[in-house]
């Protein structure tokens, strides 16, 4: 088979910071900053076709930049965003952090048969509806294919720049070998399951220890009286002395 056709175009039509936006291996450490904390490259600098992290800001401060960010173990587009560059509609989008984002690369998954429903016009991914790529290069196939050209794909950008504080964490926190990660939403939920454990311990003790209570007051209600009788019952009467 062929090289698949987002390769086949000339340089001239591709761009290169496209080419390094599918290819490029984002959240990588940064080898000008490996001391430093938060270095991952998780900014793409459209004018310099370049990889670079929060460290390296100083010398683009100027220059477009696009944050990349992380999602379920995978690398993810604001629509904002990416929607200054190129287009995004019909790429099957996510809600995160109140924000919607699209993949940029097919996730691995595996075959399967294609019966009734809506899937992805490149890898047949299943999608909801109307939505028909599952990702930002799995479109760019589809307009290559049949238009042979990214011109009416491509939007012109004079000036783009990180819409918030890229020192924060990203979306989906990178492991250290900079595939791993753990989902944003999976942290939240872990942190409420916590909180409502707590919560459930707390009122379980609580709860034993009210039975504790009422189990002693109750056995204390019944023991005293029959105690009571019984020292009346085994005592003498008392009578009055004779004169």
């Amino acid at each position: 088979m062929g090289p698949a056709p987002i390769l086949q175009m000339e340089t001239r039509e591709f761009p290169a910071w496209l080419e390094v936006l599918l290819k490029e291996k984002f959240f990588n450490a940064c080898l000008d900053h490996e001391e430093e904390k938060k270095n991952e490259k998780n900014i793409l600098c459209i004018d310099c076709c370049l990889s670079i992290c929060p460290h390296c800001l100083p010398p683009h401060t100027s220059h477009r930049l696009l944050r990349i960010r992380r999602y379920m173990y995978n690398d993810v587009l604001r629509v904002e965003d990416g929607s200054k560059l190129m287009d995004c509609s019909l790429i099957q989008p996510y809600i995160v952090n109140s924000s919607k984002v699209v993949f940029i690369n097919e996730r691995p998954h595996p075959r399967q048969f294609r019966g009734s429903g809506n899937f992805c016009s490149t890898c047949d991914r299943s999608l909801q509806s109307p939505y028909l790529f599952c990702s930002l290069s799995c479109k760019i196939s589809d307009v290559i294919m049949r238009q042979r050209g990214l011109s009416g794909f491509l939007r012109v950008c004079n000036f783009l720049n990180l819409t918030e504080d890229v020192t924060t964490s990203t979306l989906e926190p990178s492991g250290s070998d900079g595939d791993g990660g753990v989902d944003m939403f999976l942290c939240q939920a872990l942190a409420c399951t916590a909180a409502t454990e707590i919560v459930r311990k707390k009122r379980s003790s609580l709860t034993t220890t009210c039975r504790r209570v009422t189990t002693a007051v109750s056995s204390a209600n019944t023991e005293a009286p029959a105690n009571f009788f019984n020292r009346r019952k085994n005592t003498p009467p008392q009578r009055a002395p004779l004169y």
